[in-house]
């Protein structure tokens, strides 16, 4: 009996910090990815909570490389730790210039390993509710860490590196305080996302992968079209 073809799923690659390391919780912006796209694609976690883009770039190389699955796109959602203050936050703080010139490498390695511009699309680091991220600041120890108008700068910086480099971005910072609206309702302890702002990342998101996603098969038949008389003959061909 010849060997059977392994049945490969393109992938889809959440590269990015704590924010998208959480993303598959109940209700996360990753997880609900996952649900529209269950069948055609296998969403893929690679955040890595706590990380920077300079640490980013350096490990990029082993997370994606050249293989089998082909990539449908991947999300690069980092700044917001890039953007701690440098007095209170050393070990995590990234330069935003050198953040930008991070996000252009990272761009690089990914055209690289074979995934093309198209299929990139960044994330700016989301607002900063200040009082709220204090309090958590104080039960760690610390002084307030971040600031608001400099997640800002950063978040800028990606919305400029993106156009620099040819792909797309989502600018979760400018969104979530549009026309003046309370961003605090996105926010569960003022810097990761609340069930409500994973709600918006995941359909904004959606509003950016659907177009890249809308050709991918619906893999192996749906059952009411398997033969009962002769499974094999519609689960076996390729």
């Amino acid at each position: 009996m010849s060997k059977l073809k392994s049945i490969i799923w393109p992938q889809i690659i959440l590269f990015g910090d704590s924010i998208t390391q959480f993303s598959f919780q109940a209700n996360g912006w990753g997880s609900e990815i996952a649900h529209k796209l269950a069948r055609k694609c296998d969403v893929v976690n690679r955040g890595l909570s706590g990380y920077n883009t300079r640490w980013a770039k350096i490990v990029l190389p082993r997370i994606v490389s050249t293989s089998e699955a082909p990539i449908a796109a991947v999300t690069v959602f980092f700044g917001a730790n890039d953007c701690a203050l440098q007095d209170k936050n050393p070990q995590q703080h990234v330069p935003c210039q050198e953040y930008s010139e991070n996000l252009k490498d990272i761009v690089t390695q990914l055209v690289s390993a074979g995934v093309s511009k198209d299929k990139i699309i960044f994330i700016t680091p989301p607002p900063l509710q200040e009082a709220a991220w204090e309090k958590e600041c104080l039960l760690k120890g610390s002084a307030l860490n971040r600031l608001n108008s400099v997640a800002g700068q950063y978040a800028q910086a990606c919305v400029q590196a993106a156009g620099q480099c040819g792909v797309d971005v989502l600018d979760l910072w400018t969104l979530m305080q549009r026309d003046g609206q309370d961003s605090s309702v996105y926010l569960l302890d003022g810097l990761h996302l609340s069930e409500k702002g994973n709600q918006f990342l995941a359909e904004h998101l959606w509003m950016q992968l659907e177009s890249r996603v809308t050709d991918l098969p619906f893999i192996l038949p749906y059952w009411g079209d398997v033969d009962p008389k002769s499974p094999e003959s519609s689960l076996l061909c390729d």
